[in-house]
């Protein structure tokens, strides 16, 4: 029998038992990938990370991402609760303010923002824009009507995780919004890569978004932060961030869902240089026996 420790924490929020929660494996040496899958399975959250030695000697660690149903190239709150859990075990130096944690997409960024508790911060993988959508189809697929969509074409947008962005004219459509198989296949088609369906309305503060993942076996995510860097970009490309806020927003997420997140989004540069921050509450410490 083999003994596991992992934590959990709750992330993109100072509250427990909100944001997104998160499995951490603080050290998953030894545990193989079909077995990191399985027990990713068995905790069924949006992501389970195994933290593993680093291959580059200067990097922090190295992570692997896994949701109930995939392993992941890269995701935003496994890397910020990651993070938090190497930096309160000791894993990283208290005080150091950036290192990189290795991921399969490659070293990410991450920056400690200190004050009464750390924001920690990753800089968003390089983003690519490609293909649209007629607001029509994607209404169908949401179960609302045309009018409900602003008028700007949904696009798919990546840094890692391809997802669909479909803005909305106002909250009220965002919470009536939801996604069937039936709907994603129409979005589809014949297309075999997994892809997520992101929802949102702009507000002052910045955005109010869903996520909703079926392909990963996730039915609605409550808090993204690999799609919250391409949301950014997205939102300015097309005009839908205040000028006064275009430096610095936020995007509020999971609230229809019970599990109200707070996503910082810190842009320097529209493509290369967006950070996703947010705070990390702890809420538990267990210990898996196989």
């Amino acid at each position: 029998m083999s003994r596991h420790r992992y934590r959990v924490v709750d992330v993109f929020t100072e509250r427990p038992l909100e944001g997104n929660p998160l499995a951490v494996f603080p050290d998953a040496a030894g545990i193989s990938g079909d077995l990191m899958q399985r027990i990713a399975r068995e905790l069924n959250l949006s992501e389970t990370v195994f933290v593993l030695p680093a291959e580059n000697p200067e990097h922090a660690a190295a992570l692997r991402i896994f949701t109930p149903a995939r392993e992941l190239v890269f995701a935003g709150h496994p890397t910020v609760g990651a993070a938090f859990v190497l930096l309160e075990e000791g894993a990283v130096p208290q005080g150091q303010e950036q290192f990189l944690l290795e991921e399969k997409i490659g070293p990410v960024p991450v920056r400690v923002e200190a004050g009464q508790r750390p924001l920690i911060w990753l800089r968003t993988p390089a983003i690519a824009f490609g293909r649209t959508w007629e607001r029509a189809v994607c209404a169908q697929a949401l179960g609302l009507q045309s009018g409900d969509l602003l008028p700007i074409d949904p696009q798919l947008v990546s840094a890692g995780n391809p997802t669909v962005f479909i803005p909305l004219k106002n909250r009220e459509a965002v919470d009536r919004a939801f996604l069937e198989v039936q709907g994603l296949r129409g979005l589809k088609g014949e297309d075999p890569q997994a892809i997520c369906i992101f929802v949102f309305t702009p507000t002052p503060e910045g955005a109010y978004s869903r996520m909703f993942a079926p392909e990963h076996g996730i039915v609605e995510d409550p808090a993204t932060g690999s799609s919250t860097g391409p949301l950014a970009a997205y939102m300015l490309r097309h005009g839908l961030v205040a000028e006064e806020r275009r430096r610095r927003f936020l995007s509020e997420q999971g609230t229809k869902m019970g599990r109200r997140s707070i996503l910082h989004i810190q842009v320097s540069d529209e493509t290369r240089g967006i950070e996703v921050g947010g705070f990390v509450t702890p809420i538990a410490e267990a210990t898996m026996e196989l």
